[in-house]
């Protein structure tokens, strides 16, 4: 019997914080909380629904990476603008099977292929900082053995951002973390070793894009996210295809 109710736990909490989310979210849909709009605060949410401060605070996050709000440390959260971010995936800490993720890195070939051509002629040495950091913390993570997800992620949202224009930004914003295939990839790799190859590699046409940011050649820039991202498409249709994800 303890087994079970071991297993029975995550499932709970993790229906909790999307009963939060989706309040919330509704709430800004209908007009309830407007843009500008002060979050009811973590005390009252907790009284409200019940629920933990724990699964308030995942929630809170899930709403910032859909674009929808925003935390001001030590003021509240606040209701953001409506964006693309709304009308996407908005609300993406959803767990994502093999075909979304193809149909997600499709969109995102056509977007972020431009964005990066826009980012080598916008982009200001801010920018190229966060891109390179993000790079930095990458690769040492990947080299620890540690998750880059957050890293991947936060380098592709740089040069969105880098382009000029913030629906490229909320795109990127709306599909969320969910889109960064390596993740549930790498849970469907029989062979660790391909894993670490797989970040060597992404690393490696990350860079690429990168210099061509830098140089300020759209071409190149364009060309190299291309690839970067069809190269992912293609790595992940192999393992689509393998026994290990039957």
């Amino acid at each position: 019997m303890q087994p079970a109710s071991t297993d029975e736990r995550p499932v709970r909490a993790k229906s909790l914080t999307q009963r939060l989310v989706d309040d919330l979210s509704a709430r800004i849909r209908q007009g309830v909380l407007r843009a500008g709009d002060r979050v009811p605060p973590e005390p009252e949410l907790v009284r409200e629904f019940s629920v933990s401060r724990t699964v308030v605070r995942e929630a809170m996050q899930r709403l910032q990476a859909a674009g929808l709000v925003e935390t001001q440390h030590g003021v509240g959260t606040f209701v953001l603008a409506p964006s693309a971010a709304v009308t996407l995936l908005a609300l993406g800490g959803k767990e994502v099977s093999f075909a979304e993720l193809l149909e997600m890195l499709e969109l995102r070939i056509t977007v972020e292929s431009e964005g990066a051509a826009l980012a080598a002629s916008r982009r200001t040495d801010e920018h190229l900082a966060g891109m390179q950091q993000a790079l930095d913390d990458f690769e040492s993570h990947w080299k620890a053995g540690a998750s880059t997800v957050e890293d991947d992620y936060r380098f592709h949202l740089q040069i969105a951002e880098a382009s000029g224009n913030r629906y490229f930004g909320d795109v990127l914003r709306g599909l969320g973390k969910a889109t960064i295939s390596r993740p549930k990839a790498d849970a469907g790799e029989s062979q660790p070793a391909s894993a670490g190859q797989r970040k060597e590699l992404a690393h490696q046409e990350h860079l690429a894009i990168v210099e061509a940011i830098r140089r300020g050649d759209a071409a190149a820039a364009r060309a190299a996210m291309f690839m970067h991202l069809n190269n992912s498409r293609e790595r992940l249709r192999r393992l689509v295809g393998s026994p290990a994800v039957r």
